[in-house]
């Protein structure tokens, strides 16, 4: 159960409401719509139980166009029909860049492969006007499908901007994915277009593509055009593909497709760690209403703000960064090695382009504490003022790490949601302070419960993370399924509830904790634990770098298993850590919790945005194949997963 007592790490300052967007917000809902709200807490319950007056508020505050009409039709979830009667275009309002003139910098492009770059609004506008021009010379119209197999690098984004402005629908892989994965994804959504890279640098160490790239092309048999951008090679060329530079040869002038609010903007895939990844569809008007309000509502962004978050292509956060110009701020895109030459290398790139808002992975920010970085000594930080972290829960000790070494004044944003409706459902506001371990609140617009198994809401306790009504950003569906398969995901467990997969505590306060998937419960003799718990505890010695614990079900209260990467990369694990291991959970946690085995292992896998396999190694220890339990080419290191093979039963087989 999840206590009131956390230390308050950051306070709003007192003048909050006079310089933040929310702020102004606030102050327009006074004015334009005569509504008054006492503080956060006021204005979320708003905006969860009057559905039509907070969309419609949040399209005419955002200056989105002419009256869109009624914000939906109903309710009801899953189908709900959002601004039937609204025509609009992502990538016009992100072309906009409200606040921003023409020369104004809007992309700040750093890598380890290639010099840095800037483009101003007039330079993106203009290379997205040739790629619309080169999209449309190759065929691509309204409702076709536009695939990249490319890094986080201008070219992405514009392709994406180029795309969305034709009504095309865009779908990118990060060119880290091996093939297989590249295959189960695009095969799926049969693109006419791929755009890709020659290879990339990562580090020091150079990769090339061209052999996953002619893979590719023949597992596609729906493509009519490739496009290669040479990137590790300048003067790469590959074979029967028109190049980048050609690609935008010419330039009609740049117009927009009217479109319904709900026509597919892209197609994101879950991280198809067993089985085919779901091709999620996100279409332009849901996507635009929800990344306005998220960033500038809650990140606070706007015009004058740099926006970096440290992501992939394959990764639902590079689709919510590359939103931010709707807001008027620039976003700064890096494609390499976080850790090259050394963890403290991002900081100072968070210093060198001015970057105002910096987001990145709780393993991250793990990572540097646990190396001892202490950023705001290496660098610069003082136009920093805003920090989010996500990709995992972040525990208490990161909380107090971040205001003991980054700043005091940053408002940090752990927040948590899903590439399923492609932002976070729990996080931070301007208006609210930061706990030490907490997330702030529910998002605005986000009806969020933690539910018992007969689905009644619960308050200081865990539960399922629901979703109690609909949000714009909700899929329009997944490609090629009628439906079944989507209500089978998200509307199985509680009927016309939104069920996520998160355990989830809320607490008095309206706080929340995250505390793991709900498919990898630790659950000892009657004990729930979210494996975050356990991972927060565990990884605090120093001795280990990374741990992965998984719950055998079976007599009695079955058998955890936990396995740890050594920080002194030995495969040996001595009867005295093991003994401080059980101590330290036993102590902080609960003695049921107290592993039955522990293994050494030379890596704990993960996905490629870093999510740790927990799943698929269970499915792994029970017997099932590895290729069968999880989609190996989404994973960073592939042999990861063998020694978790290596200790399966010969004569059992899985699920």
């Amino acid at each position: 159960m999840v206590t009131s007592g956390s230390d308050v790490l950051w306070e709003p300052p007192a003048d909050v409401r006079e310089r933040t967007r929310v702020g102004a917000f606030l102050a327009w809902l006074s004015q334009a719509r005569g509504l008054s709200f006492a503080d956060y807490h006021e204005l979320h319950t708003w905006s969860v139980t009057d559905l039509d007056g907070f969309w419609s508020a949040i399209w005419e505050f955002f200056s989105l166009g002419s009256d869109p009409g009624p914000a939906l039709t109903s309710a009801t979830m899953p189908g709900t029909q959002w601004f039937p009667h609204a025509r609009l275009n992502w990538a016009e309002q992100v072309l906009r860049a409200p606040g921003l003139a023409d020369n104004d910098p809007v992309v700040v492009a750093h890598s380890q492969t290639r010099p840095s770059d800037t483009l101003s609004v007039a330079d993106l506008r203009d290379r997205v006007a040739r790629a619309a021009t080169g999209l449309r010379r190759l065929g691509v119209g309204p409702g076709d499908r536009v695939a990249a197999y490319l890094p986080n690098i201008a070219e992405t984004f514009i392709l994406l901007l180029a795309s969305a402005s034709l009504g095309a629908v865009f779908s990118s892989c990060a060119p880290e994915f091996g093939t297989r994965s590249v295959c189960d994804r695009l095969r799926q959504i049969e693109p006419k277009l791929l755009v890709t890279v020659d290879g990339y640098r990562y580090g020091d160490k150079d990769i090339d593509r061209r052999d996953e790239v002619a893979t590719i092309r023949e597992q596609l048999p729906s493509l009519e055009h490739v496009v290669c951008v040479p990137y590790l090679d300048p003067s790469a060329e590959l074979p029967e593909t028109l190049s980048w530079q050609a690609f935008l040869s010419t330039a009609d002038p740049l117009e927009f497709a009217r479109l319904r609010f709900d026509h597919p903007l892209y197609v994101l895939y879950s991280s198809g760690t067993t089985g085919l990844p779901k091709p999620i569809i996100h279409g332009h008007g849901g996507i635009l209403l929800e990344h306005l309000k998220s960033l500038a509502l809650h990140v606070d962004l706007g015009p004058g703000d740099r926006f970096w978050w440290f992501t992939t292509t394959g990764w639902m956060m590079w689709n919510y960064l590359v939103s931010a110009p709707a807001t008027g701020a620039a976003i700064v895109l890096y494609d390499g090695d976080p850790g090259h030459p050394d963890l403290g290398a991002v900081w100072r790139l968070v210093d060198q382009t001015g970057t105002t808002v910096f987001g990145t992975s709780a393993p991250y920010l793990m990572a540097c504490r646990k190396a001892g970085v202490v950023p705001r000594d290496i660098a610069d930080l003082s136009r920093l003022r805003g920090l989010g972290s996500t990709g995992a829960p972040l525990p208490p000790e990161g909380f107090r790490w971040v205001y003991e070494n980054v700043s005091t004044d940053v408002l940090l944003s752990s927040f948590s949601g899903g590439t399923d409706v492609c932002t976070g459902f729990v996080g931070a506001s301007p208006l609210l302070p930061v706990y030490e371990g907490e997330i702030p609140a529910a998002c605005l617009g986000c009806a969020i419960e933690a539910y018992d198994p007969t689905g009644r809401p619960r308050r200081g306790e865990l539960g399922e993370l629901v979703i109690t009504a609909p949000m714009p950003s909700m899929p329009i569906g997944f490609w090629g399924d009628d439906g079944s398969r989507m209500r089978e995901a998200y509307f199985s467990g509680f009927d016309g509830v939104w069920q996520h997969g998160d355990w989830i505590t809320i607490t008095e306060r309206g706080s929340c904790v995250i505390t793991g998937r709900s498919d990898a419960t630790l659950n000892r003799g009657g004990v729930r634990l979210g494996t975050a718990e356990f991972y927060s505890v565990v990884e605090a010695l120093p001795e280990i770098a990374s741990a992965l614990v998984v719950h055998l079900e079976g007599e009695g209260s079955g058998e955890l298993v936990l396995f740890v990467a050594l920080a002194d990369g030995s495969l040996e694990v001595s009867d005295e850590l093991r003994e401080r291991i059980a101590d330290e959970l036993r102590s902080h946690l609960s003695p049921r919790h107290v592993p039955d085995r522990v293994h050494a292992v030379p890596a704990i896998p993960r996905t490629l945005s870093g999510k740790k396999l927990e799943v698929p190694v269970k499915r792994i220890l029970l017997g099932t194949p590895i290729d069968t339990a999880a989609a190996t080419g989404a994973l960073a290191d592939p042999e990861s997963l063998a020694p978790f093979a290596a200790l399966a039963p010969t004569d059992r087989m899985g699920p």
